[in-house]
């Protein structure tokens, strides 16, 4: 195989170079401008349920604007979904606050509800406070069993801030992911189901919240004609340069997610009957996953292989592939944090590979990555 298979390549739409030069014809290449509202306005409409949107730098300045507003600081604690990436926990540092990490159930990978309600008692038990915030993740573009979640949110009074970073137009129940917390995040980095090169946003509630978001963004400058700051702010704005390209990316995200779902039934179909291959999919009808990145675990015992072996031996075919996450609690960096485990992300960890599923990604590409895969097996 001559060239090499990525796991999600950006995929351009050929629009984007229409709103990148109309950004340059009429001199707006700064953080604002039509190319961000107009974008903001499409995720808008896009996610639905009457919410607004705000396009920043970046999915991790979204987490972290979400939680300043939710009053989260020194002090503070902040359950946290162990199975992730660190940009999910690492703002709740930025705000001197401590992440609490919770393990994952196994129908979705994400934040376990039952071992949730469990960390909130002992949190108060053993603080006498409660966590000022939750914060699941749709890992993968999984939606989490996130009804559950909020219902325990909500018997405890305690806001959900809702990391769909990989989850741009994953549904549960028919409703996209991002919409069900008071906050959600969404990322448009280099790699996900659209991009914006960099990039993220922060769905939030209402009109009010929306401006009081874009003033954090933009340094918190009061409206004085001199400039006059009574809160710490943060330069988060998305260029409108950048927000061109999210506009030609739109135009195909539904092509895109359309193409993810496709290529997870090719794999789905393929590995039916291998044993000691498994391929995650929806649990059952509510979930509708965009399937951003396929995922397997190999069973050592049943395959005769390990997921590093697997990984080795497809780089050296032009195949990348990526261990899954590895979890939060086992992360030098949050070694001492708080957290309660039942033991499924680490045996995910140690099993799991995300294997190709991005829009350059062919029918004939999945089945030579298939036949790699069997053939690493010695079962």
């Amino acid at each position: 195989m001559d060239k090499r298979i990525y796991l999600c390549l950006a995929h351009m739409s050929g629009k984007e170079q229409v709103f990148i030069k109309e950004a340059f014809d009429t001199n707006w290449v700064v953080p604002l401008g039509p190319n961000v509202n107009a974008f903001e306005d499409e995720l808008k409409h896009f996610v639905g349920q009457d919410k607004e949107v705000v396009a920043l730098s970046a999915g991790t300045a979204a987490i972290h604007l979400g939680l300043i507003q939710l009053g989260v600081g020194a002090g503070d604690e902040v359950i946290c979904q162990s199975f992730t990436f660190c940009a999910s926990a690492n703002p709740v540092a930025y705000q001197g606050a401590k992440p609490v990490f919770i393990d994952s159930e196994e129908d979705t990978w994400n934040m376990d509800p039952v071992l949730l309600e469990e960390a909130i008692k002992d949190r108060i038990l053993k603080t006498g406070k409660k966590p000022k915030a939750i914060l699941p993740v749709h890992l993968y573009g999984m939606p989490a069993r996130i009804d559950e979640i909020c219902a325990i949110a909500a018997k405890y009074d305690i806001p959900v801030l809702e990391d769909a970073a990989e989850a741009l137009g994953s549904e549960f129940n028919g409703r996209k992911c991002g919409t069900f917390g008071t906050f959600g995040v969404l990322s448009f980095n280099g790699n996900k189901m659209i991009t914006t090169s960099g990039g993220g946003a922060l769905i939030v509630p209402d009109e009010s919240t929306k401006k009081q978001t874009m003033f954090y963004a933009t340094q918190a400058r009061e409206p004085f004609p001199h400039y006059q700051h009574e809160k710490i702010g943060y330069n988060y704005r998305m260029s409108n340069i950048c927000a061109g390209i999210g506009r030609g990316q739109m135009t195909v995200l539904d092509e895109h997610i359309a193409h993810h779902r496709h290529v997870h039934a090719l794999y789905e179909n393929a590995f039916e009957g291998v044993d000691g291959i498994t391929l995650k999919s929806n649990p059952d009808g509510r979930f509708n996953a965009n399937y951003w990145l396929s995922t397997i675990l190999i069973d050592p015992v049943k395959t005769g292989t390990t997921y590093d072996e697997v990984r080795r031996k497809l780089d050296e075919q032009g195949i990348e592939t990526r261990p899954l996450w590895k979890p939060m609690h086992l992360q030098p960096v949050y070694a001492t944090n708080p957290c309660y485990v039942n033991g499924v992300s680490e045996r995910l960890f140690n099993m799991g590979l995300c294997i190709p599923a991005g829009p350059w990604v062919t029918d004939e590409d999945v089945a030579y990555i298939v036949e790699q895969i069997k053939a690493c097996c010695k079962g």
